[in-house]
């Protein structure tokens, strides 16, 4: 298990837990402003099958802001990457990158933006895991 990320594994077929991570993020006050389908790429450029994966990459712009402002240089690490992963036909794992870690690696002029971060992306894990 990862030390380095949030992760919550979701009841629910892969493609209607991306429409509530979607709505969630949302509700959390995050935009996606791109998007990866891992299985399509890797299809098409190494011609392998893996299951359903999806990185969303979610932004709030005044903490993007308020990052580049203490350290430019954090740029390397937006936006914040969520991944919607198919477990089984039945469950789903959502994960991200724990905010913390960004603080960790670019000091503690970030503290302020990786707490806030945080607690939206712990916010966004605990609607995932509320009955459906």
């Amino acid at each position: 298990m990862s030390t380095y990320t949030l992760s919550t594994t979701v009841p629910g077929p892969f493609e209607t837990v991306v429409e509530r991570v979607r709505a969630g993020l949302a509700e959390v006050g995050f935009g996606v402003i791109s998007e990866i389908d891992m299985a399509a790429t890797l299809k098409a450029k190494l011609g392998v099958d893996i299951p359903p994966q999806l990185i969303l990459g979610a932004c709030r712009p005044t903490l993007a802001h308020q990052a580049l402002q203490a350290d430019p240089s954090v740029a390397a690490l937006l936006p914040c990457n969520v991944v919607v992963r198919a477990v089984d036909d039945g469950l789903t794992l959502v994960e991200s990158l724990d905010p913390s870690v960004m603080a960790t690696l670019a000091g503690d002029a970030l503290r302020g933006v990786a707490d806030d971060a945080g607690e939206r992306l712990h916010a966004l894990r605990a609607s995932l895991t509320e009955e459906i």
